[in-house]
């Protein structure tokens, strides 16, 4: 926001980052006349990339709206306008009232308020201290449907109910969310713009099972995080791109680019789709520094609050469909990048070991590889690597 006369302050959509060329306006939380307060959130606006709140950089009275919900906007793009000088004729509204109980909701609440045509800020929250949650905003949302009217038949007399005449057959048009639109467009874009392969290895995940059970309480009383096993993937992932530099690379025109650093991306599930924040410098993070990144990123990406710089970049992609029962899968690049590494369900498999058939925690990875740069023999190598390091945790901890 700059200040435009003596009084005006232009409230201005934030600078986006390259890869994102526009954004959508998504609910204001004041209208034209109300009174702000310097640092409350005035409207959330969503990129292909995250959700974004936008605060009051002065106090005053929201004079004019420029830009409505709904209305796509660009970066620096002037869109509504602030009388500081408003403060001296309209009372800023108490914490306490309807302006100030919405913007305390996360984002992502008062996104499917909207959404539903709910009034978030009157209902009685279940959460926590009486905090309205996603659940609440459904309930209401169903609660507002209105019972089909019996039709009215020719005679006059009472036809047949919608539901009857349409059985259970039902069908509902919405439109795609920005995010997802992108997510549909970035994979279309890797299917035909790439040469992709996939290639399968097993792991026997018990060594990293006994060495999580055995240390996972120290861990987390000294580290304050909890020790999963994404750490030991994102480091064995880190290990096998620096002896593989080529996985790491990526396509630009007819060039290769082989990036000297070790950006892994992470993906993670989220109300607004799937997003994909970036552990910078993996190589150089502890266990405890990469699970306290991964847990930050998932706590921040349900409230829709990860930043555009979070999610931007990346050499290389982590994706696990264990976590929603996926035995196997055939991930798809995330472009520019070169290469994604798919993890599994971890199950008991029976396997043989030295003539005899045991019983033993098995989880299938899949390496879905750009062909234009990565050959076979590489892809392969590279997995078999991330496979002796999660079999083999050891050696990775002793930097064998």
């Amino acid at each position: 926001m700059r200040a435009i006369d003596s009084n005006l302050v232009e409230v201005k959509v934030p600078q986006l980052s390259e890869s994102v060329s526009e954004a959508t306006l998504l609910t204001w939380h004041k209208q034209a006349g109300e009174a702000v307060r310097e640092g409350e959130n005035l409207i959330d606006i969503e990129t292909d990339k995250v959700v974004l709140e936008l605060p009051a950089s002065k106090s005053g009275v929201l004079s004019n709206i420029i830009k409505g919900n709904g209305e796509k906007v660009t970066g620096n793009e002037v869109i509504a306008q602030i009388d500081t000088e408003g403060t001296a004729r309209m009372a800023v509204p108490p914490a306490a009232g309807e302006g100030a109980k919405l913007a305390a909701l996360p984002p992502s609440v008062r996104k499917l308020a909207h959404e539903h045509e709910v009034d978030a800020a009157n209902l009685q929250g279940s959460g926590r201290g009486g905090r309205v949650t996603k659940e609440d905003v459904m309930n209401a949302a169903q609660a507002a449907k209105p019972t089909p009217s019996p039709l009215v038949g020719e005679d006059g007399g009472e036809g047949r109910s919608l539901a009857m005449l349409s059985g259970t057959r039902t069908e509902q048009r919405v439109p795609m969310t920005r995010i997802r639109h992108r997510i549909a467009e970035r994979l279309l874009q890797s299917q035909q713009n790439a040469a992709i392969l996939t290639t399968f290895n097993e792991v026997n995940m018990q060594p990293l099972i006994d060495l999580r059970n055995k240390y996972k309480d120290a861990f987390e009383k000294k580290h304050g995080v909890k020790l999963g096993f994404s750490s030991f993937f994102v480091k064995a992932a880190a290990l096998a791109l620096q002896q593989f530099p080529v996985v790491n690379a990526s396509v630009d025109g007819t060039d290769i680019v082989y990036h000297g650093y070790f950006d892994i991306g992470v993906a993670i599930g989220s109300e607004r789709g799937l997003v994909v924040p970036i552990i910078r410098d993996a190589d150089k993070l502890s266990y405890a520094g990469i699970e306290k990144q991964i847990a930050d990123f998932a706590a921040r990406a349900k409230d829709g609050k990860l930043t555009m710089e979070e999610l931007t970049g990346g050499t290389f992609s982590i994706t696990n469909g264990g976590v929603f029962g996926s035995m196997l899968s055939t991930p798809i690049i995330n472009p520019p990048q070169s290469a994604i590494l798919g993890i599994h369900a971890t199950k008991d498999r029976p396997v043989a070991e030295n003539g005899q058939v045991v019983i033993r925690p098995m989880n299938y990875l899949a390496l879905s590889y750009d062909h234009r740069i990565i050959d076979g023999r590489e892809a392969v190598q590279f997995l078999v690597t991330i496979k002796e390091a999660l079999e083999y945790p050891g050696r990775v901890l002793l930097d064998l």
